[in-house]
């Protein structure tokens, strides 16, 4: 299956995983509202984790972290009547953010031939165990991290009401420096790779002579700037900086870690860079 057609397939599946939690919405237990777009995220995993068995292709879930957002902005939005000018600043941020990185995934995704290579991975060493880790480590831990992370909407769509005050300011200012920062930073690296002079090279050119990872710093910045934005509506649910606390502590314990192991691997020189450059920040301690 070619590029094009692997990514009108893989839209389709998107596709049916929204309709299914919507038509499943009306039937979810009457609980408190978190709960049950918790059930619905969870019923749209399960969705998209069939579509992956049927292709044999984990990566068919990889767009999902940048669709949840907006789904669950929008359930959260679609009842407020009249949803302000502030509200809909948000709604365009989040739509923004999952409109880059859905299209950062299908610009350099080479289609059903391709798996990614943490999945490849985990395929090789378990091999029988695989699609239950796929399930669990693959598909349903990204998306309760998401969901843990987007829970500053609740506050901001279903709290007191959004200000336009400190607080807002500061989330949109993240926010658009976050979405910013990583189209950028994954622009350059696309375009560094594309060279063929640069095959098997390490990457230290724009964003990446300062950070190692500029396109971490940008998608954990998001979350952080959506927290911003809930603080603008009041503190009284303070508790869900545990969203972006969570997001950040995946990547620098989790995800960053893993890659750094693989790149430390294939390029001897990363050594160096991982000393004289800092892991987000341009700052080495």
């Amino acid at each position: 299956m070619n590029k094009s057609l692997s990514i009108v397939v893989n839209l389709f599946i998107y596709v049916i995983a929204i309709l299914v939690v919507i038509l499943t919405w009306r039937f979810l237990p009457d609980v408190h509202l978190l709960w049950k777009i918790l059930m619905a995220d969870v019923i749209g995993t399960i969705v998209v984790f069939i579509f992956s068995m049927i292709f044999n292709n984990s990566s068919m879930y990889d767009p999902y972290w940048s669709v949840q957002p907006f789904v669950i902005a929008a359930f959260l939005a679609w009842p407020i009547q009249d949803l302000g000018i502030l509200g809909m600043i948000v709604l365009i941020m989040v739509l923004l953010y999952g409109i880059r990185l859905t299209l950062n995934f299908y610009r350099g995704w080479p289609g059903m031939s391709n798996e990614d290579w943490r999945y490849r991975n985990f395929r090789s060493g378990f091999p029988t165990l695989y699609w239950p880790i796929s399930f669990l480590g693959i598909h349903l831990f990204p998306t309760i991290m998401v969901f843990l992370a987007c829970m500053s909407l609740l506050q901001i769509y279903q709290g007191p009401g959004l200000e336009l005050n400190v607080w807002f300011i500061a989330g949109l200012g993240t926010m658009i420096l976050a979405v910013g920062l990583a189209y950028i930073a994954d622009d350059q690296m696309k375009k560094f790779r594309n060279k063929a002079e640069n095959k098997g090279k390490l990457m230290r050119e724009g964003l990446w002579k300062h950070s190692r990872h500029p396109n971490y710093l940008g998608e954990i910045m998001t979350w952080w700037g959506l927290f911003f934005f809930s603080l603008s509506a009041g503190y009284d649910q303070w508790w869900m900086i545990v969203g972006p606390l969570t997001v950040t502590l995946m990547f620098v314990g989790i995800s960053i870690p893993l890659l750094e192991k693989r790149e430390l691997k294939r390029r001897p020189e990363y050594a160096g860079y991982k000393k004289e450059v800092g892991m987000l920040l341009p700052l080495k301690f």
